[in-house]
Parts: C-alpha cells; sequence; structure tokens
C-alpha cells in the first residue's frame, strides 16, 4: 500500500463511499504512516479524518501525565499547609506556588514529546516498546513520589523512587535521541527541574529523620 497504492486512491479520496473505506483499512492494518498519507490530499474526506484522528491522539498523549497530576492534588491540598509545613527545608527551596505551575508545564510538555515519539514509531509495535515502555515506567514513579511522600510520610521511600525515576527519566531521553530530537529537547526542562527535586528531597530526609513516617 506504500507509495504506488496511495497515487491510485488519490482520485477516489474526496468521494465520501470510498474515503471511509479507504481509512478503515489503512486504519486497520496499518501499512500506511498516518502522516505520509493524510499531506497527499488535505481537502479529501479521508485527510481531514486522519487529521481529526491525529489532533485527537496528540491530545490524548499530552493530557495522560496530567492524570497524575490531580492524583496528587487529594494529597498535597491537605499536606503542604499542615504536615509539609513543618519540615525543615534548605533556604533554596521554591516557594509552594511555583511548584504546580512548574509540573503543569513539565506534564504537557513530556505528554507531547512522547506523542511525537508514538507518530514518529508510527503506533504502538515492536519497535515502541523501549522508548514507549520506559517513559511509561518513569510516568508511574513520578505519579508514586506524591503518594509515597505527602500521603505516607515515607521520606527514604520518596527518596528511593525519585532516584529510580531519574535514571529512568536519563534512559528514556537517551532511547528517544534517534527518534525525534525534538522530543528530546521537550525532556530538557524535566530532568533540570528533576535534579532540583531529586536534590531537595535528599535534603528533607536526612534534616527531618524524625518525619519520616505517617503518624497513625
Amino acid at each position: 500500500m506504500h507509495g504506488k497504492g496511495c497515487m491510485e486512491f488519490e482520485g477516489n479520496w474526496g468521494r465520501p463511499e470510498h474515503s471511509k473505506r479507504f481509512v478503515d483499512i489503512i486504519l486497520a492494518d496499518g501499512e500506511v504512516p498516518l502522516r505520509e498519507v493524510s499531506k497527499a490530499n488535505p481537502q479529501s474526506v479521508f485527510a481531514r479524518t486522519v487529521w481529526l484522528r491525529m489532533w485527537v491522539h496528540a491530545l490524548g498523549f499530552t493530557a495522560l501525565p496530567h492524570l497524575g497530576g490531580f492524583l496528587g492534588w487529594f494529597f498535597t491540598r491537605k499536606e503542604v499547609p499542615t504536615w509539609f509545613e513543618d519540615l525543615k527545608k534548605p533556604s533554596w527551596r521554591p516557594p509552594n506556588k511555583m511548584f504546580p505551575v512548574a509540573w503543569t508545564t513539565l506534564y504537557t510538555s513530556m505528554g507531547y514529546a512522547s506523542y511525537l515519539v508514538w507518530k514518529d514509531l508510527d503506533g504502538f509495535n515492536s519497535q515502541a516498546v523501549v522508548p514507549l515502555g520506559l517513559y511509561g515506567a518513569q510516568l508511574a514513579l513520578n505519579w508514586a513520589w506524591t503518594p509515597i511522600f505527602f500521603g505516607a510520610h515515607n521520606l527514604k521511600l520518596a527518596l528511593i523512587d525519585i532516584v529510580g525515576l531519574y535514571g529512568l527519566v536519563l534512559a528514556t531521553i537517551y532511547s528517544w535521541y534517534p527518534i525525534n530530537k525534538t522530543a528530546t529537547l521537550l525532556m530538557l526542562p524535566y530532568l533540570a527541574w528533576l535534579t532540583l527535586a531529586s536534590s531537595l528531597t535528599y535534603r528533607i530526609w536526612k534534616d527531618n529523620p524524625e518525619k519520616g513516617k505517617k503518624k497513625e
């Protein structure tokens, strides 16, 4: 279906009865990269359908990391003004208001970056196992940190979690570089913020040994 096959259908793409059938075929067998097919005739029903699906995928990938942010909010909204305020913290700690702004930006950038990688790999396939698997693993550790730190008050486990997260993000960036350099660049602010967050977690754990367990 590559090349010649696409051109043979070009004259019929504007006709709904042919466009819908061709969309179903292409999306079912996955032989033709959607980003290539959609450029051939941007005015056709088929091309519009492809672009719509691409936008839906882009929005889905971009929104996915924010699910962990909403989960974390249930823990931080009560613990930040109470338990967290009582902890000993270094003077270079960013103000509390900066954290939601930073994470909203970082979740958006990493989510869109993952979409770029998924798109360049033409979806979920054998080539996507490592780059998207690493991304999913780091996202899981990212989401787990807030319940561990703010929910369980387990400072040591939170430190272990964020060190593992840092390593997975490095591995994710390394695996993405040959696939999409823009996606790699979008992950660098995240890595920089994790450097700060890891240092902060370490200092809080070290300076608050008596706060390392949640009281029953």
